[in-house]
């Protein structure tokens, strides 16, 4: 069988209500492409119907496959995604779809030629909707942070939709070791200290009540995992 030329990978924990819109949304669109295509979605760790839900789409729609990441974590559902992805190009899109489906062509070839593109708030042409004062402020914080500590000059690494190329996701998440909300981070570190071009794509993005994040709690957490990141770099852990 040939392989498709792009992978939607979907992380999905206690998204039983979201999914079904997330799926609809991505075949409508697939279906008007002409290239191959396949969606993954990985169910993490879920207490709600989330497997069930993907797996009753799956009846329908051959090119979804759906898998069990038992260790919790948004890192371990998009590593393993990475793994059992065969596209050439491997999207990671959030399950809220904040970003409107139609976008996704401007990660990929012809539009976008790059080893990493990562989708932007921040980035020229991208437009904020609804988000709240506070939200807004905590992730500019947070973002300094980062740009302080690990990934100078990336404006925006924690928006949900990232594109990878086959082979660089393969040589990049092998040495991932985080799982949590600052998983991005070390990814992106990784493949910078090996060299590989990340440009920011300006979006359209559209806040959603629903969001998991807890500004103090993951705030904190990630400011630990920041300190994980630069502690494991200067030991030389992701340059073997």
């Amino acid at each position: 069988m040939r392989k498709p030329f792009l992978s939607i990978i979907i992380p999905a924990r206690n998204e039983e209500s979201r999914l079904p819109r997330a799926l609809g949304q991505v075949f409508a669109f697939l279906e008007k492409q002409p290239y191959r295509s396949e969606v993954l979605v990985i169910e993490n760790a879920s207490s709600d119907r989330t497997l069930q839900v993907a797996q009753r789409f799956a009846e329908n729609f051959p090119t979804l496959r759906v898998f069990q990441e038992t260790r919790p974590g948004k890192g371990s559902a998009i590593r393993r995604g990475m793994m059992e992805a065969r596209g050439e190009y491997r999207f990671v899109a959030d399950a809220d779809f904040s970003m409107p489906v139609e976008e996704i062509n401007r990660f990929l070839p012809p539009a976008c030629d790059c080893d990493i593109a990562i989708a932007s708030r921040e980035a020229p042409g991208a437009v904020r909707y609804d988000e709240p004062y506070y939200r807004h402020f905590t992730g500019r914080v947070f973002n300094f942070l980062i740009r302080t500590l690990a990934l100078p000059g990336l404006q925006d690494t924690q928006c949900g939709f990232k594109c990878f190329r086959a082979a660089v996701a393969g040589e990049i998440f092998p040495f991932q070791t985080l799982t949590g909300w600052a998983f991005d981070v070390e990814i992106l570190l990784i493949a910078r200290r090996r060299g590989y071009a990340i440009r920011e794509i300006g979006i359209p993005w559209y806040y959603g009540s629903g969001s998991r994040i807890s500004v103090l709690r993951d705030s904190w957490r990630m400011f630990l995992d920041l300190l994980t990141i630069r502690r494991n770099a200067r030991r030389g852990m992701y340059d073997s």
